[in-house]
């Protein structure tokens, strides 16, 4: 049977699903779950100007039979080839309002996306906002997306990820699409351990006219010009992630992401910064 090592998503974030967790044997009826406590610093919405510092917890269960929670994402490997992996996958894409975007609880072992999959009902919140960048604009609420992902290893250590979701968007037809290169966990030190990676999002015109276009009644109240988004690239990112492990039981993990907005998501009136990065560290204990 089938477990693994968490890899943070996203999310998206925002405006993406982080990566899949990779799967490694464990003991049959066996499961893991970590728990804690961290705190993210991210843009108030993906090209934000200002920036937001939420405090979330941090979520990893993990079952033999395959089944994982990470944050907000849950799925299941399938797959009994060790260079393979695929499966189901569901997340929780944050809802956005005039304050900007949701973030929420995340994985916890080897975060190489580098962000945390959102769910502003975990959130404690200490940023003033989003600087008016939103302000007239319509709210979103938080969308539960449906899809799967498909992995395959390049070399033991080395693996190109992709995932796919729908359900994102004010009438529910957001599509987004992750590919990646990921370097899994390298033993940089004792007790600690390093992980990077790369990647490119695309999304469907629905997705993006929900987050970055601008209806004619949402030009009439915010002041934006009218705008309407196709479908095509909406981001780059690079990430890194870092795990010390305290004892056996005791984790501190951090990560790095940096996201460029491309095409046009990139042309968006509504974009302050097309250069975003997020932060995040946290502590968990393993039960």
């Amino acid at each position: 049977m089938k477990t693994f090592l968490a890899l943070s998503f996203a999310s998206v974030c925002c405006t993406a699903l982080g990566q899949t967790p990779a799967a490694n044997p464990m003991p049959d009826g066996s499961r893991d779950l970590y728990l804690g406590v961290g705190a993210t610093s991210a843009p108030d919405y993906p090209g934000a100007r200002g920036r937001d510092v939420a405090a979330v917890p941090l979520i990893q269960m993990q079952w033999s039979r395959g089944i994982f929670i990470s944050g907000m994402s849950a799925g299941m490997h399938l797959s009994q080839q060790p260079s393979v992996e695929f499966g189901p996958l569901l997340a929780l894409h944050p809802r956005r309002d005039q304050d900007g975007s949701g973030r929420g609880a995340g994985g916890i072992i080897e975060p190489v996306a580098g962000f945390l999959d959102p769910t502003d009902a975990l959130t404690t919140r200490f940023s003033a906002g989003a600087q008016d960048g939103l302000m007239g604009m319509d709210k979103i609420s938080a969308r539960v997306q449906g899809g799967g992902f498909f992995n395959i290893y390049l070399t033991p250590s080395l693996r190109i990820t992709t995932n796919l979701l729908y359900g994102a968007g004010a009438e529910r037809h957001g599509l987004v699409a992750n590919v990646g290169l990921q370097r899994v966990a390298a033993q940089v030190a004792a007790n600690h351990k390093l992980s990077l990676g790369a990647g490119v999002s695309l999304a469907n015109r629905s997705y993006h006219a929900t987050y970055f276009g601008v209806q004619f009644h949402e030009s009439v109240a915010s002041g934006y010009a009218q705008y309407e988004p196709g479908a095509g690239v909406q981001d780059v990112y690079l990430g890194a992630g870092w795990n010390w492990a305290l004892s056996p039981s005791w984790m501190v993990t951090s990560s790095a992401r940096v996201t460029r907005l491309m095409g046009d998501a990139r042309k968006s009136p509504l974009v302050q910064r097309p250069t975003n990065l997020t932060v995040t560290t946290g502590i968990a204990y393993r039960f």
